[in-house]
């Protein structure tokens, strides 16, 4: 099998590039380790900034994503029993971010593929790139006993922070980034209305916890716990009560409970690999950088990924122009470490840490309170969580 582009990954990030270069005329393969079904039942966060949101647009992908996606213009702060608020609309110049779970995202990239008869091959196993730096590189993979080989120009590596991609840069040549945080985070999923029609991030003294949603009747709710639980530990009523204790009391009042339909933890790591090539071999999304879900920065950072290789390869294929594969390193790690950076600011200005000191208590307050008496500061806070320009 030849095609030009061959992508190793079938969550978002791949199938958004095989899709917006399809429209362009390139021809691409997705392999993904799983099954359709079992990559759809991930439960991932959905706050899409405004840049990602065009970029599915132009990739004939946005339609439902406009009609069912709830447009927030703001955020709510809660810290000290008060519940203060950040202004989006106003702070970033008039942008804003759209609500959107990453399940439905990906079901309508697959649902695009399928209109246009993309090659999207689940159950891919033993996934192997070979040759990535010379002019042929190849992928082989097993698909019912058989083993298939795919010849192509370019290998781009968006199958997750576990995949081979990554793997498949020499020791000596990768350098990795990393920082474990001391805590996950407890995640239940709710058939029940939102407490909020805008997302709350609370700062406790009995550690963080997230009012967020997925939609007008499904709601998600965290809160900051131990490494050392798991998910079993905590009944549905004590996870509501203990949310209950963290949140403002005029919110407290509002929460409407219910069984869960998903609980899970998840620990928070921010992590960097460099490079993000290597010959004709391209990493993106979480094969190449992961940030803590604070500040959702995870999706959207992949997303300036896939726009970077999208334009990168169109000038490679329709104007022979390689500038753009060639910065493509330099490029996404300049915006991948302006992500990182306000993921840990997040992360920092609102978990209780185990092993913090007074001083760092004074420090967190003081960081706080200079956030709401400075419009400089809030500028700030508003542009990164909109979106940074690709």
């Amino acid at each position: 099998m030849k095609v030009q582009v061959c992508i190793v990954g079938g969550g978002p990030s791949g199938l958004l590039l095989s899709q917006l270069l399809h429209l362009r005329g390139i021809d691409t393969i997705v392999l993904e380790k799983y099954s359709r079904e079992h990559v759809l039942s991930r439960i991932r966060a959905g706050v899409l900034e405004h840049g990602f949101a065009r970029l599915m647009r132009e990739a004939q992908c946005g339609e439902r994503m406009d009609r069912e996606g709830e447009i927030h213009n703001g955020f709510h702060i809660a810290h000290d029993g008060v519940l203060d608020h950040v202004d989006l609309h106003k702070y970033s110049g008039g942008n804003s971010v759209i609500v959107y779970g990453q399940t439905e995202l990906t079901r309508d990239l697959y649902e695009a593929r399928d209109r246009l008869g993309g090659k999207v091959v689940h159950n891919a196993e033993d996934v192997t790139l070979h040759e990535v730096k010379s002019d042929a590189p190849f992928v082989t993979y097993r698909s019912g006993g058989e083993r298939v080989r795919v010849l192509c120009d370019f290998v781009v590596g968006a199958d997750g922070f576990h995949g081979v991609s990554r793997q498949s840069i020499p020791k000596d040549v990768l350098r990795e980034y990393e920082k474990i945080y001391p805590f996950g985070w407890l995640g239940v999923l709710s058939r029940t209305r939102p407490v909020s029609p805008e997302l709350i991030y609370v700062k406790h003294e009995r550690g963080f916890a997230l009012c967020s949603m997925r939609s007008q009747v499904l709601s998600r709710y965290y809160i900051q716990v131990p490494l050392t639980d798991k998910p079993k530990d905590w009944a549905d009523d004590a996870f509501w009560a203990e949310l209950r204790r963290r949140l403002p009391q005029e919110v407290a009042a509002k929460l409407i409970t219910g069984p869960s339909i998903e609980k899970s933890i998840a620990p928070l790591r921010s992590f960097v690999a460099e490079p993000m090539q290597y010959g004709r071999l391209f990493l993106a999304g979480d094969a190449a950088h992961i940030v803590p879900p604070t500040g959702a920065r995870g999706l959207n950072s992949a997303a300036s990924d896939i726009y970077y290789l999208y334009h990168a390869l169109i000038a490679h294929y329709q104007k022979g122009d390689d500038s753009g594969l060639e910065g493509y390193s330099k490029k996404a790690l300049a915006r991948i470490w302006k992500a990182q950076r306000f993921s840990w600011w997040m992360t920092m200005l609102l978990h209780r840490f185990p092993d913090r000191l007074p001083y760092d208590d004074e420090l967190q307050q003081t960081e706080m309170n200079y956030l709401f008496s400075s419009e400089t500061a809030l500028r700030l806070l508003a542009e990164n969580y909109v979106g940074l320009p690709f």
